[in-house]
């Protein structure tokens, strides 16, 4: 007798999925708050809320969206090229980055036969869309949570064609430096395609020259999104660099109006507010500096972040995960990870960074006294 799971493809079965944060409403529900009760410093999302030119964009746009969007995304991807120096051929819109990782996929894995490349503890899309696809992903090791780009090197293979860097990276907040990193792509294969994940780029003080080396034509797709710096990941639109003949392959994977009106029209005007934008970097490096300072006052040890949130090691992470819900506070435990010991936290406003910083005590001695997560 066929059964359901006769006829799902291999890779769904076992695949386990991507686990986001905790939504407030979720927790309001759970624990009896109000939403505006609950402070969320889980998803890395932007402290200031979106920006405003682009709530008036999106005002604008409301009336008109019994229309269909522009399939191309013309405006936007004009928009782009313009802030980059690029061309529109080397623009390409996502729902989010994580579609172009889709995009990656179908256009360059062939299941069963080629293989992609990402350190160990970066962003799990990678090995998810990998197993999706019914494809082998290695994954090199990155001592101090940092890429191995030697490590990286030497797992190329006949077979690789994707080669994921995420700098800075998710969920460790480590970046790669530019020297090191130009080094990698000029030297990379011709066999393989270097996916460079920048969504959190917007954040470096020093970001390398990564947009050269798409004028320049070599095997690179940068990641970029709107999700962060710009604060409008409610609306998922993201965007790949790359040279046109990439980016023309890249376009033939993409679903028709894959990105809607209200995203694009968002996304023109926020590439317009450099005032947000550096308002934004501005108090992500002050709550940086203070959760790096407490954490290490505490004894605890973390990870250096060049991105908007904080690794740092609290012993058992689901246990303070699950004691600060019960304050009406939401972080990020990093089990998923392999990382049972850590937890990630975003910066929030300095108001928000401050009443973290009075909880956070009381919940650790909270997590100390109670039985650990296994009941033990």
């Amino acid at each position: 007798m066929t059964t359901l799971e006769d006829l799902v493809n291999p890779g769904i079965l076992s695949l386990t999925p991507y686990e986001p944060g905790k939504p407030i409403d979720e927790l309001a529900r759970e624990q009896g708050f109000t939403p505006d009760q609950i402070c969320k410093l889980a998803s890395n999302e932007n402290p200031l809320g979106p920006s405003p030119l682009a709530l008036q964009a999106l005002q604008e746009a409301l009336p008109h969206i019994h229309l269909y969007p522009d399939g191309a995304g013309r405006l936007l991807r004009e928009a782009i090229a313009r802030h980059h120096d690029l061309s529109v051929e080397n623009v390409v819109l996502g729902n989010g980055s994580n579609e172009i990782i889709e995009f990656l996929f179908h256009v360059f894995v062939l299941p069963r036969t080629h293989e992609a490349i990402c350190s160990r503890h970066a962003f799990a899309v990678y090995r998810l869309m990998a197993q999706l696809f019914d494809a082998r992903c290695r994954e090199t090791p990155d001592p101090e949570f940092r890429h191995d780009l030697t490590a990286m090197r030497k797992s190329i293979g006949p077979n690789t064609r994707l080669i994921f860097l995420t700098s800075p990276n998710n969920p460790t907040g480590t970046r790669i430096p530019n020297r090191e990193l130009e080094e990698f792509v000029r030297a990379a294969p011709a066999h393989a395609i270097v996916a460079l994940d920048e969504a959190y780029i917007d954040f470096l003080d020093d970001p390398p020259p990564s947009v050269s080396w798409v004028r320049e034509g070599k095997n690179v797709v940068l990641l970029r999104t709107f999700s962060k710096m710009q604060g409008l990941a409610g609306l998922r639109i993201g965007y790949a660099l790359a040279p046109a003949p990439i980016a023309s392959l890249l376009q033939r994977a993409r679903q028709p109006f894959n990105t809607n009106s209200l995203a694009q029209a968002a996304a023109v005007a926020a590439l317009k507010d450099h005032e947000h934008r550096e308002k934004t970097r501005q108090i992500v490096r002050a709550g940086r500096i203070r959760l790096e300072e407490s954490f290490a006052r505490q004894g605890l040890a973390f990870v250096p972040s060049s991105a908007n949130f904080v690794m740092v090691r609290v012993g058992d992470g689901d246990a303070l995960f699950h004691s600060l819900l019960r304050h009406g506070w939401i972080i990020r435990p990093l089990r998923s990870y392999g990382l049972a010991e850590w937890v990630r936290i975003s910066i929030g406003t300095p108001e928000q960074v401050t009443r973290f910083l009075e909880i956070f005590p009381t919940a650790l001695r909270e997590t100390a006294a109670a039985p650990d997560s296994t009941g033990r």
